[in-house]
């Protein structure tokens, strides 16, 4: 163990790093609607509210998310109302939060845990993982969280955190065993759910990824890299390679009343089960103009750009009017196109 890890106590003693951090929060900790107001008579927060704004966190901000989680609760009050809601309609309101895997996700959850847990999230690790979309983090999480059990939840917030109290020198993302290991040592027995979301506030307002405020730290005198003044240059990252480039054609297909053709794209694979535009096949290098049926296509001049996590895509855009496209698919106005994925907001935007 490093003489950092050393230099602070075990989890339970009274000024341990969690004790730090307990206190910390009981002053600074932030209003979030998926938490519990002071005074509330719950002693905890709805474990379906947990699971739902953890899930809608995941790759998207706290700012974007509150609206969005108030509203999805408007709709959809409780976890049974989820599972009862229909696919589409779930995936409408995810418009917008990226990702659209996980509201697939979300839906098949809720229905998991009201069919077989009667509405009731499991408190075990293990159970939760079993549900669809659930991983090691949001399983840590809801049972920290939820029902104030010990586990080690950690995110990019801890994973900063940690490297830099312990001034990690391996990169991540080598290093997420490893900085996963330090944060287990510093887990509570005594408020788990609060210590948890002591460091996700922490790392979110103080021990930020540029510019961190060590003044307002409650951790200085424990941390290496502030020692040492170097505190901005952690976690050491590999270098990323560059992302690849993809590229297709997209087909605007409109009737004369200037309804909009889509498709409902496979359930597997990017934008899995949304509404959109027929495409060629996504590849590496540019495919052949293979249009979908015969007709008067017009090429517009401008590509469509769009970035996934792992490649980036071109689209060349071309347009046809058409009564009754050979296509799976129908025509929708476009007062009822608006929760579209941006990939294909770009390509009608590009035409009008």
């Amino acid at each position: 163990m490093s003489s950092m890890a050393q230099k602070i106590k075990s989890p339970q003693a009274p000024d341990s790093l969690s004790a730090l951090m307990l206190a910390w929060y009981d002053n600074h900790a932030r209003t979030l609607p998926w938490r519990l107001a002071k005074g509330a008579r719950s002693p905890r927060p709805a474990p379906y509210h947990v699971w739902l704004s953890e899930i809608m966190l995941q790759q998207t901000t706290v700012e974007t998310v509150i609206p969005r989680f108030q509203r999805f609760l408007r709709q959809w009050p409780t976890i049974e109302a989820l599972a009862l809601a229909s696919q589409e309609a779930v995936l409408k309101e995810w418009a917008g939060l990226g990702y659209y895997a996980r509201a697939r996700n979300l839906h098949a959850c809720a229905q998991r845990v009201t069919r077989q847990h009667h509405g009731v999230f499991p408190q075990e690790e293990a159970a939760l993982k079993k549900l669809p979309g659930i991983g090691d983090y949001t399983a840590a999480a809801i049972r920290a969280i939820a029902f104030d059990r010990p586990a080690n939840v950690v995110d990019g917030n801890v994973e900063r955190i940690m490297a830099r109290l312990h001034k990690e020198t391996m990169p991540l993302p080598m290093a997420k065993k490893r900085l996963r290991d330090l944060a287990a040592a510093y887990v509570p027995d005594k408020r788990p759910g609060d210590y948890a979301q002591s460091l996700m506030d922490l790392g979110a307002t103080v021990c930020t990824p540029q510019s961190p405020k060590c003044e307002r730290c409650p951790l200085t005198d424990h941390c290496a890299a502030h020692a040492d003044g170097v505190a901005a240059d952690f976690p050491r990252r590999a270098a990323k390679n560059e992302k690849p480039t993809r590229f297709g054609h997209v087909f605007i297909i409109r009737n004369k009343e200037g309804a909009i053709f889509f498709e409902r794209r496979p359930q597997k694979g990017l934008l899995g089960g949304m509404l959109g535009l027929p495409t060629s096949d996504w590849l590496a290098q540019k495919p052949p103009t293979r249009k979908p049926f015969k007709g008067q296509w017009q090429k517009h001049p401008q590509i469509v750009r769009h970035t996934f996590t792992h490649f980036h895509l071109e689209l060349t855009v071309w347009q046809i009017g058409h009564e009754h496209p050979p296509l799976a698919g129908a025509f929708y106005p476009p007062s009822e196109i608006e929760a579209l994925p941006t990939l294909f907001k770009k390509a009608l935007w590009s035409h009008s």
